[in-house]
């Protein structure tokens, strides 16, 4: 029986204690349903690899932990092998290719996400009116989040097989959905 979102939500609780990483798995989360909808795919398993994606980050950061804990973890509870082979490739460095949708949409959402969520709280709308052109705008701004991969968002995009914009505009819209949870409104 695959575990419940509340189930996955404590878990996430458990290892996550920052407020600015547990929005970014919410988010992620909100922007993975959102494609599994778009798709006709399994909404709570996109949910889940959403949600759980970075679950063990805080306290496994590096990147011969980093997802691999969490991956044991999540074997040990149940999880179901699409969610963790999704997670495992959401980080290049580990070479596991991604062979499904699910996978492909978790690396395409993950920096992105992170992106657009780092222009929203620069901005005194936030998500509101965000438009596509802000975000290839910031994207050639080099200084701005610079933390974020621009190369990854570039792949994600790639192998996704969306156009940008289109893609772009989808994840404000997602995170425009869901801006009350997220702190965003």
């Amino acid at each position: 029986m695959v575990p419940t979102r509340e189930e996955a939500l404590s878990l996430l609780f458990d290892y996550t204690k920052t407020d600015s990483l547990r929005k970014h798995a919410l988010s992620v989360e909100a922007v993975m349903r959102g494609y599994a909808r778009k798709f006709g795919e399994d909404e709570n398993l996109y949910g889940l690899a959403g949600l759980l994606h970075d679950f063990d980050y805080e306290m496994y950061p590096n990147a011969d932990q980093h997802p691999y804990v969490g991956n044991k973890i999540l074997a040990e509870k149940g999880y179901p092998d699409s969610v963790m082979q999704a997670i495992m490739g959401h980080a290049p460095y580990t070479k596991v290719p991604r062979e499904t949708r699910m996978a492909k949409c978790l690396f395409a959402c993950d920096e992105l996400t992170g992106f657009v969520i780092a222009i929203a709280l620069v901005r005194p709308t936030k998500l509101a009116g965000m438009e596509v052109s802000s975000v290839k705008k910031k994207l050639k701004d080099k200084a701005f989040a610079r933390s974020v991969s621009r190369e990854d968002i570039a792949n994600g995009i790639a192998e996704l097989g969306i156009p940008e914009a289109e893609h772009i505009s989808f994840v404000i819209k997602a995170l425009q959905d869901n801006a009350t949870i997220l702190g965003l409104d």
